[in-house]
């Protein structure tokens, strides 16, 4: 297998190639600006190249040879399926086709794998992959891979799940009852917004801070909708406040860091005020690492993609929802969850999440300490106009939560002086991995407004995201070494 700390996945001739080098990797080679460009415009030249992409978004080989083997066994001449991981999230599928589209289709098993199928109408497909894209709740590759040989789960896989809680219960501080697994991060979100609009229904949501772009859509498309403050000022704060007396809101919610300039909210003052309005805070600890912070402080439950930094490899979809005991809103969270929650991660992926995780804690305190590193370096380089990471933007707020003697994450965004002709020129020639995703154990690279906002550049950039971006998030190289090859790169467009 490449050695992708050594031998990064950075030229042009690596395009489309796994990320990492395996059957079920999650990101994909994007090593040019012009190949991030070409993805979002879906040139063939690009697109035909992917091996595969991140599996929300990007339909992995194995699932759409599922999706096939689906088809033979139930569609009609102009039906399509697609699968999902228990009867339960098919049936949400067909629920949001019937309220979206105004038809649905039938549900039925594939066989005795759990996977359930939605066959439907060929021009339903885009709805239900967006379904699928918000909701979170995929077929994973092992999944689907296991289904199309007949092959019974992992049987550790249980007893891997429970450990894997136990984890995370152990480093949140919490219990491990009220840890819940999901098949991906989006899905653990997705499912807490499904339980605050169902505690509080007919009522919008809030989004503080500038989140990663599906994290609202899900509160706009599924929701009553949303209200937005995306630059987590002081006005914003008093505003809410204002929207408050005067509204029945059905939760906050929030990152920590927030995506892009990894800026945070002032979760001392905001929770204080929606106890007082018995208006519920989730959030959304992926960035910032539960190794980092403790947002069950003030939160009353949190999310996680573990995907990222827990599993590290970059070869296993998976999330976690965290409740806080101490919440004035535990009763009401737990009893939904009880009711409603089904464990949809795939026993094969809690078996690599388990082994993956093992060494979570150090892995952070190595990419801790090189990120900060990095971002020293970043700062003082005569060619960076701006270097947002934790430590600049907000941090008496990040200083709120976080644990002692930890650090900021690995996550780092800069933007270049004369972005416009720099930016490109300056990703060109990184020589890190190039792709999709964050939180791996080697260093990946990417234009992030343009993966994330493509289609709304204009709308990202008035809410102060510049297209030119340069999202580094840093992994368990040597960091001497990653200041070496961001140099070369600087000496390439100086």
């Amino acid at each position: 297998m490449r050695d992708l700390l050594t031998d990064p996945l950075w030229q042009a001739e690596d395009l489309g190639k796994p990320i990492p080098d395996s059957e079920h990797a999650v990101s994909v080679a994007l090593p040019l600006w012009e190949h991030v460009v070409g993805y979002e415009e879906k040139d063939p030249a690009v697109i035909e190249a992917m091996w595969c992409g991140y599996p929300r978004f990007v339909i992995h080989p194995y699932v759409q040879e599922l999706m096939r083997a689906c088809a033979d066994r139930f569609a009609g001449e102009q039906d399509v399926c697609v699968p999902f991981p228990s009867k339960a999230a098919a049936g949400r599928c067909q629920q949001c086709l019937a309220k979206r589209e105004g038809r649905t289709g039938r549900i039925e098993p594939f066989d005795h794998s759990g996977i359930w199928v939605v066959t439907i109408a060929q021009e339903l497909l885009e709805a239900a992959h967006e379904y699928r894209r918000y909701s979170g709740e995929i077929v994973s590759s092992r999944y689907a891979r296991a289904a199309l040989d007949g092959r019974a789960p992992d049987p550790s896989g249980e007893q891997a799940a429970l450990t894997v809680k136990h984890r995370i219960a152990e480093l949140t501080g919490q219990q491990a009852d009220d840890v819940y697994l999901f098949p991906s991060g989006m899905a653990a979100n997705f499912h807490l917004h499904r339980m605050l609009d169902t505690i509080h229904p007919d009522c919008m949501s809030i989004q503080m801070g500038f989140p990663y772009v599906d994290v609202l859509r899900v509160q706009r498309v599924f929701g009553c909708g949303a209200h937005f403050y995306p630059m987590l000022e002081a006005s914003e704060i008093d505003a809410l406040e204002r929207l408050l007396d005067k509204e029945k809101i059905s939760g906050v919610f929030t990152e920590f860091p927030n995506n892009t300039r990894l800026r945070c909210t002032d979760v001392n003052h905001l929770s204080e005020m929606l106890r007082r309005y018995g208006t519920p805070l989730i959030v959304d600890e992926t960035i910032g690492s539960f190794y980092n912070i403790d947002v069950l402080r003030h939160a009353d439950a949190a999310f996680t993609s573990l995907t990222k930094y827990f599993g590290g490899q970059g070869d296993i979809m998976a999330g976690s929802a965290v409740l806080n005991r101490e919440s004035p809103h535990y009763a009401a969270f737990k009893a939904y969850l009880d009711q409603h929650y089904v464990n949809d991660l795939f026993a094969d992926d809690a078996v690599a999440l388990e082994e993956n995780s093992r060494d979570f804690c150090r892995r952070m305190e190595k990419i801790n300490r090189t990120a900060e590193a990095i971002f020293a370096y970043l700062q003082r380089h005569p060619l960076v106009d701006q270097v947002y990471y934790p430590l600049n933007q907000t941090p008496d707020c990040f200083a709120q939560l976080m644990r002692p003697g930890r650090g900021y994450g690995g996550l780092i965004t800069l933007l270049l002086k004369q972005p416009e002709v720099n930016a490109p020129r300056f990703y060109d020639a990184l020589r890190v991995n190039k792709g999709p995703t964050l939180g791996t154990n080697y260093t990946l690279a990417c234009p992030y407004t343009l993966l994330a906002h493509y289609e709304e550049l204009a709308w990202a950039e008035q809410c102060g995201i510049s297209r030119y971006l340069i999202r580094l998030s840093v992994g368990l190289e040597d960091g001497d070494d990653l200041v070496r090859r961001l140099q070369c790169a600087f000496d390439m467009i100086s």
